[in-house]
Parts: C-alpha cells; sequence; structure tokens
C-alpha cells in the first residue's frame, strides 16, 4: 500500500505541475465571466486605485445566451447494436433505463454545471456512481447508478498525461479532490488532518488552509489477461463465456449438447478506487463496476500544443477586450464626475462675506449672488466681473473613436446576438430560419462537444449496468423518449425462434455502442410537429388522410389533464397501422372490448361483404368459362374435328 501511495503521489504532483498553468487560467476565466470585481483584478486593478472601477460584463451575457442554446437542444443518446440494430428490445431497455437513470440523479444539473464551467472556463466534468437503495437494510443489496456534479472541476479533477482522447477514454488514472473542515476530517477518520503536499508556491492552490483540508479520491485502470471460451451448440451455434462466469454457464452448456471448441486470451480492464491524504491511503474501495473511470470530461476548446493540453472557453479571447472597455468606461465616468459647468474665478476680496452663499449655491439655488467692489487706489469703488472662467473637462477625440471600435471587437469576438433580437414580424420564415442559424453555428463547436462527454458517459453507465443490474426478476422504472414511465423486469425467461430458453432484459449481454444526438426536447419536437400538421391540412383534401393528420396533431399535443386524450389518439393511429405499438400497447389494445357496430356502419360493412362475394362468383364463373372452352379445345384436337371457325 506505500508503494501504490508513493507512485500515485509521485505522479499526481506532475500532472499538476504540467496543468497549472492551463488550469490556473480556466479557473481565472471562470472568475473574470461571474465573479464582481475580478476583471480588475492583478496589475490593472493597481493601476486604477483610488479610481472609478465600474465593469460593463458583456461576456456574462454572452455565456449565457450560449447555455440557453444548449439547455434549448438537449443531448440524447440511441443505443446501437454492433450490427446496425437499434430497433432490438434490449437497445430499447437501455435508452429507457439510461433515461430514468438520468431523472432520478437529477441529471441536468450535472450536465449544466460541466456545461457552464467548460464554457466559460474550459474545463468541466461530472461523475458516475453506484450506492444502495437503502444503506440501512442489510439485506437489500440492489444498487442504482447515480449522475452526480463536480464543481471546481479545473481546480479538482485531474487525469494521467498520457491520455490524449478528449472524452479520457484512453486514460488510466484519474484524481478527484474533495474539502473536507478539520472537524469532519476527524470525525470521518478518527485521526489528525495530514494535508496532501503543494508543490506549487502560489496562492491559487492552497491544498491546506486553517479551515479546508483536501483529500484524493484515485481511480486506477489496471489491465488483466483473461480468457473466452467458445463452445458450439448442437445447432452450430457459437457462444463465447467470459472466465468469470465459466463456472455458471459451461455446466448447462455441456449438459445440452454443447461441446468447447477452443479458447481465446483477451485483456480487459477493472478500475480500482482509493481515498487518500497527504499521509497515506484512508480507503482501499476495491474494484467498482464497468471497465472505465466513471468521469466524464467535457472541454470548450481543446488542443495539444507542443504536448501540452492546451483548454479554453468562450471567456479566454475576449478578457483583453472587455478590460479595455471597463477602462474606457470607467475614465468616461471619471471625466463626467468632474464638474460640467463653467465655474468664475474671483479674488479674495469680491468673495470676502459671501464665501456661504457661493459654497450652497448649488444647493440653494439663489435668484442672485453677491460680490464685493473693487476699490482702487484713489478709493473709487469699481464693479469687476470674474477674472476667468474654469473649463468643463473635454472626452479626448481618441477615446471617442476608441469606444466605437472597442465595442465593435466586443462582438466580433463574442458574437453579434443583436441579429436575432431585431426579428421584423414582417420577415420571413426563411430569412428568420438563416438568422437562427448563424446563431446557432456561434454555439455548435460548444454543444458538439458536449454530446461528445454525455455519449462517453452513456458508454460508461452501460459498463456499470451490466454489473450492477444483475438480479432476476428485478423491476426497474424505464423512461420512455416520449416521456412516458415503463416498468423493466430483468431476466425474464422467454422462447427465442428455435424454441431455446433465453432471458429478456439481461443487460450482461448489453454489448452495444452508444450514438449521442443534439436536438430540442421532448416538448419542443411535439410543438414543432404540431405546427407543421396543423399547417399540412390546410392543403390535403383526402378525408383519410385528414382524420391521420389530425389524430396526429392531438397525440402530440402539450398541456396539463391532455395524457387521456393523447393516450387515446395514438391507440387509434395504432388500429388503423399508422403507428407500430410496443407490446405493452398492443397486449392492452388486444384486451378492449369490442364495441357494438353502429346501423350505418354494420349496412356499409353488408355491403362490402356482399360485394365482394358478388366479385369472388364473377371471377369463379369466368374460371370456369375459360376451363370448359380449354375442355373443349383438347377434345377436338383428339378427334381431329376441325376447330368453329377455321
Amino acid at each position: 500500500m506505500d508503494d501504490i501511495f508513493h507512485d500515485l503521489l509521485d505522479e499526481f504532483n506532475r500532472i499538476q505541475s504540467a496543468q497549472r498553468d492551463e488550469r490556473k487560467q480556466c479557473l481565472e476565466d471562470r472568475r473574470f465571466c461571474f465573479v464582481a470585481g475580478a476583471q480588475w483584478e492583478d496589475s490593472l486593478g493597481k493601476q486604477f486605485q483610488n479610481k472609478p472601477r465600474l465593469e460593463t460584463n458583456k461576456v456574462r451575457l454572452s455565456v449565457l445566451r450560449i447555455l440557453n442554446e444548449y439547455k434549448n437542444n438537449r443531448v440524447g443518446v440511441t443505443f446501437i447494436s454492433k450490427d446496425g440494430d437499434k430497433e432490438g428490445k434490449l437497445t430499447n431497455t437501455c435508452a429507457d433505463l439510461y433515461r430514468s437513470c438520468e431523472q432520478d440523479s437529477v441529471a441536468e444539473e450535472a450536465y449544466d454545471n460541466a456545461f457552464l464551467e467548460a464554457l466559460a472556463g474550459g474545463f468541466g466534468a461530472w461523475r458516475l456512481h453506484q450506492e444502495y437503495d437503502d444503506e440501512e437494510d442489510c439485506d437489500n443489496e440492489e444498487q442504482h447508478i447515480r449522475i452526480s456534479p463536480i464543481h471546481d472541476a479545473d481546480r479538482f479533477v485531474f487525469f494521467d498525461l498520457d491520455a490524449k482522447r478528449q472524452d479520457k477514454a484512453d486514460a488510466t488514472k484519474c484524481y478527484i479532490l474533495h474539502t473536507l473542515t478539520p472537524e469532519s476530517y476527524r470525525k470521518k477518520y478518527d485521526k489528525e488532518p495530514t494535508a496532501w503536499p503543494n508543490l506549487i508556491n502560489s496562492a491559487f492552490f492552497d491544498w491546506s488552509t486553517p479551515s479546508i483540508t483536501y483529500i484524493a479520491e484515485v481511480y486506477v485502470k489496471e489491465e488483466y489477461k483473461t480468457h473466452v471460451y467458445v463452445f458450439e451448440e448442437v445447432d452450430g451455434t457459437e457462444v463465447r463465456v467470459l472466465q468469470k462466469d465459466y463456472n455458471d454457464k459451461a455446466e448447462r452448456l455441456i449438459m445440452s449438447g454443447a461441446k468447447e471448441i477452443r479458447r481465446k486470451p483477451i485483456t480487459t480492464n477493472r478500475v480500482h478506487k482509493y481515498i487518500m491524504d497527504g499521509g497515506g491511503i484512508l480507503e482501499d474501495c476495491g474494484y467498482i463496476a464497468g471497465k472505465g473511470i466513471p468521469v466524464v470530461p467535457v472541454y470548450g476548446t481543446y488542443l495539444f500544443i507542443d504536448n501540452i493540453e492546451r483548454i479554453s472557453g468562450h471567456v479566454r479571447v475576449v478578457k483583453d477586450v472587455q478590460r479595455l472597455k471597463n477602462m474606457q468606461i470607467s475614465k468616461l465616468a471619471e471625466i463626467a464626475a468632474l464638474s460640467p459647468v463653467e465655474k468664475p474665478i474671483f479674488t479674495s476680496e469680491q468673495i470676502a462675506g459671501h464665501q456661504h452663499q457661493w459654497s450652497r449655491e448649488h444647493i440653494d439655488n439663489y435668484p442672485y449672488m453677491l460680490i464685493n467692489p473693487i476699490i482702487d487706489q484713489n478709493g473709487n469703488s469699481q464693479v469687476v466681473g470674474p477674472a476667468a472662467f474654469t473649463k468643463p473637462p473635454q472626452v479626448p477625440p481618441a477615446m471617442a473613436a476608441l469606444l466605437g471600435v472597442t465595442e465593435q471587437d466586443i462582438k466580433d469576438l463574442l458574437g453579434n446576438s443583436n441579429t436575432g433580437e431585431d426579428l421584423q414580424t414582417q420577415q420571413s420564415g426563411r430569412a428568420i430560419e438563416l438568422i437562427h442559424s448563424r446563431l446557432d453555428m456561434q454555439s455548435f463547436n460548444y454543444i458538439a462537444n458536449m454530446a461528445r462527454a454525455i455519449r462517453r458517459s452513456a458508454e460508461i453507465w452501460l459498463g456499470m449496468a451490466k454489473e450492477v443490474y444483475i438480479e432476476k426478476d428485478r423491476s426497474l422504472r424505464g423512461l420512455s423518449s416520449e416521456g412516458e414511465y415503463t416498468s423493466v423486469n430483468l431476466k425474464q425467461p422467454a422462447l427465442d425462434k428455435n424454441m431455446g430458453l433465453v432471458y429478456e432484459n439481461n443487460l450482461e449481454e448489453a454489448d452495444f455502442d452508444v450514438v449521442a444526438s443534439v436536438g430540442p426536447s421532448s416538448t419542443s419536437k411535439r410543438q414543432a410537429i404540431v405546427r407543421s400538421l396543423t399547417g399540412m391540412l390546410q392543403f390535403v383534401q383526402d378525408p383519410e388522410t385528414v382524420q391521420v393528420l389530425s389524430a396526429m396533431v392531438l397525440a402530440n399535443m402539450e398541456g396539463e389533464g391532455i395524457e387521456d386524450v393523447r393516450k387515446y389518439f395514438r391507440n387509434k393511429l395504432i388500429k388503423i397501422g399508422v403507428v407500430e405499438g410496443s407490446k405493452e400497447e398492443m397486449d392492452e389494445l388486444s384486451k378492449e372490448p369490442q364495441k357494438p357496430m353502429d346501423p350505418q356502419s354494420q349496412f356499409m360493412l353488408a355491403s362490402s361483404q356482399q360485394a365482394a362475394a358478388m366479385a369472388q362468383k364473377a371471377q369463379a364463373d369466368t374460371q370456369l368459362s375459360l376451363a370448359k372452352a380449354a375442355e373443349i379445345k383438347a377434345k377436338i384436337s383428339l378427334t381431329g374435328v376441325p376447330e368453329i371457325g377455321r
């Protein structure tokens, strides 16, 4: 354990030293965007000390606009089998369970936090972990997978330096730092806090303070070799069994007549988890479920330059222009704060005795002001006006020109969002679509990186689910793509097409690929469908098509208390064959009692049946006539009698 601890500690120090400067910039970018006064930090604030330091934070508005664009276009995942079939029952089961996991974990909080940190600073992350359904019940060993946020990921999450993929699927080590107060540390571990060593001489990253102690949660991916055994069943089908499942499955296969034909050595992974502080390993948590490190990173912009991981967000490129804007606004405020009114300049003799009146002139607004006459050398009194007037400060021409340039630079770097706010009611739909497309392109890179991260999250979840959801007949709650809850019973026995015993919803057999797609939420999709179908209705004349479109409109309507109406019209579409229903829906429809037909429908049905019978009779008569003609022709050819009409 001591060797493991020192090896992991040494590697962390190397990772931290290599990534310190980049991560520090990420933190500064997030502070620049969201912390009041952070745009004047460092040497710039010292230069403007004792002067106005105003902030016109246009960066924050741009970041929040892209965040809202992402929230309106959530990322969904689809599980696809290795042969490309995405309509299989098990793939749908995995998708339903993953959506339910997201809902139960309030995963949107983790996603939004990671996306915002990546958007503003350049790096965000969330984690997956397993927890027991009931921690107090010693007999209940059922677990669920949960998705949790990681705050301040640019400070607290580090992957090994050999990991080059953006989703870090190739990482072999990951460190997550947690903060504890000394009191909580002593209560949890029953020892005095030991700080994780700090090799960075910077106030930016103090590992241990009088009130906070850092501990590290460490994941280590270990490779190990095993075998896969291939059995050939009686019908020639090959079945592969992993070494860890050999005792459970091999005997059953042999009893059914299968034979072992070969074995193949393979290399696979398992992940070891540790909790440690500066003094050693606090907890050896053993191996966790799944083959991948359950930490998902999100990047704003991700590059490798000079073999160093370079990451940045939306704020980095506009910081200098934003600071220049703040300096200009602050200088203008300083100029405006000076007196803009011309003030008269008098001699002390002229103002003597009237100082109080002149000092309160702008407050009391006197109707007139008094000054003393000046006595010349001959003793004569002379009324003389002010010697001069003060001039109000003037805005330098260079500053006025620079203000316009700075404003345009900010728009160029952040993306001009005013275009979307200047939509006119008379503009065509095509013009509006082009405007929105132009705005979407400004945020596409960040949303695409988020889609890549959620795809990786689903891959990690599937690897964990294959080892967590293994109980036979266990009931889980799923969530369909339409937002309907489903019930999933694991490992249900059933017969395949060859009448062999199989187990449905067996996640241990779920070897799927994951595809992430970006699009509007289910509510937005339904609203768009309703608008499109409603627009189509005015151009359709066929009554049957009108009936189908109307039913689809009502089946996709949104609103409180409309669920039963939507279900009714969906069932109607299933009955007429427009929509393919699920197995549960088909079973439910088959149990519905048949409603008696009204007289008009009975008459129409009888008429159609009579017409069909008459058509069948006419067809039979025609076939009989043709058969008789063929028979007569055959007899004539045999007797040699000339054919009629020859």
